[in-house]
């Protein structure tokens, strides 16, 4: 199976995608669950970490399905062409895709137009991670 390599947030954490917590259990558990070392799976350059076996395995099928959006960075941010941080505990999955902002503050903006936020979010990420891409590589 082919998959789209994506940019993934991980800078800030040594490597590790959404700052250790399981992207499946988002959608298993409807919560942000931490996973464990032992259950690590890489994709896109980053470590994913799992809350078991069994959702290393359902991501490892199909990681375009439990990734969050935008690579992890913050929806909110990057709907307007900036880069923040995403906090793996604030969170929201719409349209079964997963989404996570910067703070409590900007998801109450976010939340006030989701699909509009989305929308300009979707239309920015092609050249945004190009961009980003190009920038880490210089600074490698």
């Amino acid at each position: 199976m082919e998959t789209k390599q994506q940019k993934i947030n991980k800078k800030t954490f040594g490597g590790l995608a959404l700052r250790g917590y399981d992207p499946v259990a988002y959608f298993t558990e409807g919560r942000p669950v931490k996973g464990h070392k032992e259950f690590t799976y890489e994709y896109a350059g980053a470590h994913w970490r799992f809350a078991s076996a069994g959702n290393r395995d359902l991501f490892a099928a199909d990681p375009e399905k439990y990734a969050p959006q935008y690579g992890g960075f913050c929806a909110w941010g990057i709907s307007q062409a900036k880069f923040f941080d995403g906090d793996p505990q604030i969170w929201k999955v719409v349209g079964g895709k997963l989404y996570v902002n910067y703070n409590k503050e900007i998801e109450k903006t976010w939340e006030q137009d989701i699909p509009g936020f989305i929308g300009k979010a979707d239309n920015n990420w092609p050249a945004m991670e190009v961009e980003h891409r190009n920038v880490l590589t210089i600074h490698v």
